[in-house]
């Protein structure tokens, strides 16, 4: 019997990472996808899988993806984005924006476009989204991040009905509050302070191995059940503006 490939993108931390070695203890080979060389094969070698280092905003890098994955692939998390500011619109850098539409958004594309006919070929291929809350409602400073995830979400679903007579389902898994190393640090530019902030009073938010058992859950259930979306937050969090905070 072959051993089912996945491929995950934006896999050096975080959600990415947790959810290769997720996939990779249920039975899958794993494709780890992201810029960061090091840190990628460093899991791969850990999880006995491949590293391929791709920007996934990069037409060529996810040519060079696709061609490594090669005529058959039965599941891709489209992990790979994340947050940059929380200025108000009137005042957010543009730079800030274009960036995370394009990791978000246009990667997102590029890699299910480069890969759909190995997830067709497969004869029951998955695709998981890694939206978010934000993909579903607005929070104050948060524009640019919740106009990405928006476009993420009505992309699944744009997806869900153009491809709904082919052997490929469409899914997407929206958390909430999740704690990594990575997201919030990267959002502010490196300023660990406010980072912590975010999750300051907050006695368990998710952590990234919740989010990835979702997805692992996701793509293992039977192949004529399409989970459209699943929305997972820490019981703190009753949206993305109201979080019970310990004082």
């Amino acid at each position: 019997m072959t051993t089912p490939l996945a491929v995950v993108t934006g896999a050096s931390s975080g959600i990415g990472a947790a959810t290769a070695r997720q996939l990779a203890a249920a039975g899958y080979e794993v494709v780890c996808a992201a810029r960061r060389a090091d840190r990628i094969e460093a899991l791969a070698a850990e999880i006995g899988g491949r590293a391929v280092t791709c920007d996934v905003s990069d037409a060529s890098d996810v040519a060079a993806l696709a061609a490594a994955v090669g005529d058959r692939l039965e599941v891709l998390v489209n992990n790979a984005g994340g947050a940059l500011g929380l200025a108000p619109a009137a005042s957010t850098d543009v730079e800030d924006w274009r960036g995370m539409y394009e990791s978000n958004v246009i990667g997102t594309l590029q890699v299910t476009q480069a890969l759909l006919p190995a997830l067709v070929a497969s004869g029951a291929g998955t695709i998981v989204n890694v939206g978010s809350i934000a993909g579903r409602t607005v929070y104050e400073g948060g524009s640019g991040y919740t106009a990405a995830k928006h476009a993420v979400a009505v992309l699944t679903e744009t997806l869900r009905l153009e491809l709904v007579d082919q052997p490929v389902r469409i899914t997407e898994v929206a958390p909430g509050m999740v704690k990594t190393e990575e997201f919030s640090l990267t959002r502010f530019g490196g300023d660990q302070e406010r980072a912590d902030a975010v999750y300051a009073g907050v006695a368990e938010p998710l952590v990234a191995d919740d989010v990835a058992e979702a997805v692992v859950w996701m793509v293992q259930r039977p192949a004529h059940v399409n989970i459209d979306l699943l929305v997972i937050k820490p019981r703190a969090q009753a949206a993305a503006h109201k979080v019970h905070r310990e004082s």
